[in-house]
């Protein structure tokens, strides 16, 4: 029987495949996630996903395997996750009061089968203050997620409405992940149509 393997160390990501009803393992890949300057977001996460897809589906060939990448873009700038407090202070001050779309990249490989997709979603936020942001900061939240903030937890208070997946903007869109991964044989609900 074929194992489920998440490529990918995020928390979020284990936690949304989880909420499938899943089980499966968590391979963490040290993939190369350098691309050319220029790359358009989408793109570029549709290629980084399929980096880290391969890149556990190389030690793991005989499972089924998923990873996902997402970035945000705003203005034409990408913003991965913050190098530092003062970065993660920069891409929430970017984000304040206007638009960003979130583009997350989703691949399954199950013998040898690429399927892939990315999904994108415009976020609107609120203005920001100085103090919010600092006192954001100051939870920790912001250190590991694209575009210095998390939806799903205190990140969520500066969203005003979304355009798109919800799901996408988490970093694990579920429609995709749940079609993909039945492209590669394994049924979310457990059975075939």
């Amino acid at each position: 029987m074929k194992k489920l393997i998440l490529a990918s160390a995020s928390p979020r990501r284990r936690d949304l495949l989880a909420s499938l009803g899943l089980s499966f393992e968590v391979f963490a890949t040290d993939a190369d996630e350098s691309v050319p300057r220029g790359t358009p977001p989408r793109e570029l996460v549709g290629i980084l996903a399929e980096r880290k897809a391969r890149a556990a589906a190389e030690k793991f060939p005989d499972d089924v395997v998923i990873a996902a990448d997402t970035v945000v873009s705003v203005g034409g700038e990408i913003l991965g996750k913050p190098k530092d407090d003062a970065d993660a202070r920069r891409m929430l001050r970017l984000l304040s009061g206007g638009k960003h779309t979130v583009y997350t990249g989703v691949t399954v490989i199950s013998d040898g089968k690429v399927f892939s997709d990315v999904i994108a979603s415009d976020v609107f936020m609120r203005e920001i203050g100085e103090g919010e942001i600092s006192a954001y900061i100051a939870t920790g939240e912001p250190a590991d997620k694209a575009g210095a903030y998390g939806i799903q937890g205190l990140g969520g208070i500066f969203v005003t409405r979304i355009e798109g997946d919800y799901w996408c903007v988490t970093g694990m869109p579920k429609e995709a992940t749940a079609r993909l991964l039945g492209l590669a044989g394994v049924n979310v609900l457990g059975r075939a149509d």
